[in-house]
Order: C-alpha cells, then sequence, then structure tokens
C-alpha cells in the first residue's frame, strides 16, 4: 500500500500528490540550505546504525528561521525511544558545525511509513540481514506480512513469524524455512 501526500506549493494554491519519499526527495532539493542537510546525513537511527535519519524518512525538514536551524523529524511510531538520541546528536553535530540556536521538532503528521524509506536504505537493510517493509504483503491490520516475508539471507519467501516484536518494538522476527536463518523484517507501522 502506497500512501500519498499532498505537496501545497509556494506558487499557491498549486497542489499535486506524490509519494512520500518524493516528496522528501523535492523538499531537499528545493532547499537553501543544502549544506545542513549534507550535515544531517550524519546522524544514524541508534536502532538501525546502518542508516541516517535521512535514509529512514525520519528527517523531514531543515531550515533557518532567522539565526536558529529548525529540523523537523518524524519518528518511526509515536514513543519511539530512539528520538530522544537522536535529537541529542542533532544539536551536538550542528552546535560542532557553529550553530548556536537549534530547534529540534518533531512532526506527527503525515505519518512515518516504510515508503518513507529511501530504496538505498531498503538495500541498506536487506545486507545488514534485515527484511524492510516493501518485502511481504500486508495483514489486515497492515504492519505484518500475510505470506512470507522475502529472507534477506537467501531471498526464499518460506519463511514463518516466530514473534511480532524483534529486537525493536518497530520489527517482527521471523525464520526462513530453506536457510534456518532467523532475520528481522520492518514493519510498516
Amino acid at each position: 500500500m502506497l500512501s500519498r501526500v499532498l505537496l501545497v506549493t509556494n506558487a499557491g494554491p498549486n497542489i499535486r500528490e506524490s509519494s512520500p519519499r518524493q516528496y522528501l526527495e523535492q523538499r531537499r532539493a528545493g532547499s537553501p540550505e543544502a549544506g545542513l542537510w549534507n550535515l544531517l546525513d550524519r546522524v544514524h537511527d541508534p536502532e538501525l546504525p546502518l542508516l541516517s535519519i535521512w535514509e529512514m524518512g525520519m528527517l523531514r525538514d531543515v531550515r533557518r528561521s532567522g539565526d536558529k536551524v529548525v529540523v523537523v523529524l518524524s519518528p518511526t511510531y509515536s514513543g519511539c525511544p530512539a528520538m530522544e538520541s537522536i535529537e541529542a546528536e542533532i544539536k551536538s553535530l550542528l552546535r560542532g558545525a557553529g550553530v548556536a540556536e537549534i530547534d529540534v521538532r518533531t512532526e506527527l503528521t503525515p505519518a512515518w511509513g516504510g515508503d518513507w524509506i529511501s530504496r538505498e536504505g531498503m538495500e541498506k537493510m536487506r545486507a545488514w540481514g534485515i527484511a524492510p517493509p516493501e518485502d511481504g504483503e500486508l495483514d489486515v491490520a497492515g504492519l505484518l506480512p500475510r505470506q512470507g516475508v522475502r529472507c534477506p539471507h537467501c531471498g526464499s519467501r518460506e519463511t514463518g513469524l516466530i514473534s511480532e516484536f524483534g529486537s525493536t518494538p518497530c520489527k517482527a522476527l521471523f525464520r526462513c524455512n530453506q536457510c534456518s536463518e532467523p532475520f528481522d523484517y520492518f514493519k510498516r507501522l
């Protein structure tokens, strides 16, 4: 299921639909703060240290408001324990770059979902042994697959759910029946 985001441009009532990832890509490409976006590429999700908050789709906006830098984040789910650590890392990185005033804001709407993750982020997940959200068909609730998730180790879809929760609440634990390896599946949330 692909989410859609309505974009309102500065040109007035020109509204168009875009996928969540396209929305982020357009926002970043159109920003006059390219250097700050690039700097924040060094901030990683502590629960998935192989991925930056940009690749995860958590970094929504970076802008200046006078002398202040405003960073807008979206958690992967409400109550995500990593947000406090991510905010601290952002502030430390920006202060180290000479930014004195920093405002890190949390944006819950539109809600984060698996389709905010970049293509590169999904490939990194697979390489690290985690099945990304796109590798399974969803159940009625839209969180877990109805059928086997593609194993990130051998590619088989002959997999089974072991637990609705994996190493973190945003993941489920599966086992591959082909290669017998356990692996996390990142929920769409």
